[in-house]
C-alpha cells in the first residue's frame, strides 16, 4: 500500500504541474502583433522578484498579478488598448494615438493576419 500512495501522489503532482502550465501559457500570437507591440503602452517588466507589467506612458502604472494569470492580464491589457486605438479599413490598419491622430498605417497582408485582429483585439 506504501508503495502506491508515493506513486499516485507523484503522479498527481505531475497532473497538477501540467494542468497548471497550460493555463499560465500565453495565448499564440500571429507575426503583425510583433509590429502591433511595438506602439502598444504595455510592455512585461523583468525583475529579480518576477514578472510585472508597466506602461509607457503611465510611470504609476504597475501591475503585478500572480505568474499564472500574468499573460492572461497583458493580453486583456492590450485587448482595451487595441479597441480604442487600432482601426481596420480596406486591410490597412490604422495604429492611432490618445488624441485619435494617426501614428503609422500598417497593410494586413495575410488572412492569418487579419483572423487574428478579428479575434485578438475584436475590430
Amino acid at each position: 500500500m506504501r508503495k502506491y500512495l508515493f506513486i499516485a501522489l507523484s503522479l498527481a503532482f505531475v497532473v497538477m504541474a501540467f494542468v497548471a502550465f497550460q493555463q499560465g501559457k500565453p495565448s499564440p500570437k500571429a507575426p503583425i502583433y510583433q509590429t502591433i507591440k511595438t506602439y502598444s503602452p504595455y510592455y512585461l517588466d523583468k525583475r529579480f522578484g518576477g514578472l510585472q507589467i508597466m506602461s509607457k506612458t503611465d510611470v504609476t502604472f504597475k501591475e503585478k498579478p500572480v505568474n499564472i494569470e500574468i499573460f492572461h492580464r497583458l493580453d486583456y491589457l492590450e485587448q482595451t488598448w487595441g479597441k480604442s486605438h487600432l482601426k481596420l479599413i480596406n486591410n490597412q490598419l490604422t495604429v492611432l494615438d490618445d488624441n485619435q491622430s494617426i501614428v503609422t498605417t500598417l497593410s494586413v497582408s495575410t488572412q492569418e493576419d487579419l483572423d487574428f485582429l478579428h479575434h485578438f483585439y475584436g475590430i
